[in-house]
């Protein structure tokens, strides 16, 4: 069994989380800018036994997708030529950012990391993974 990988795809900064083999613990990875994110992801899958990637899918309020969805289907079928042995997948991820800056704000971290956008991209990340798993 291989690591699942998460991906919170945003248009300046993706955040990555991945699971350990078994597929039961959600770790955040890393923050990276997003013009970085497909050699983070090669390097990573270099190493590791990934055996699907799940992106986070963002909709408006009324279901239909945002402008960043089109991005994520390009880079993920970027992906998927590069990797074609590794699954692929979307989940949505509604309020995903709002859950994270609100696990943030009820951390111990101090007032400057709370403020710190690209720990929300990573803990959004965790949270997108964990629905993905059924864990919350």
């Amino acid at each position: 069994m291989g690591r699942i990988m998460g991906i919170d795809y945003g248009g300046k900064r993706s955040g990555i989380s991945v699971t350990d083999p078994l597929q039961i613990i959600v770790t955040g990875l890393t923050t990276v800018d997003t013009k970085n994110l497909f050699q983070e992801i090669e390097n990573y899958l270099s190493v590791n036994d990934v055996e699907k990637i799940v992106f986070g899918w963002p909709t408006h309020a009324d279901g239909n997708p945002t402008y960043v969805a089109k991005e994520i289907t390009s880079f993920s079928e970027k992906i998927k030529q590069k990797f074609p042995n590794v699954i692929i997948d979307f989940i949505d991820e509604s309020f995903s950012s709002q859950q994270a800056k609100e696990i943030i704000m009820n951390s111990a971290y101090t007032k400057k990391k709370r403020q710190d956008k690209a720990l929300v991209d990573k803990v959004s990340a965790i949270i997108l993974l964990q629905k993905y798993l059924n864990h919350i």
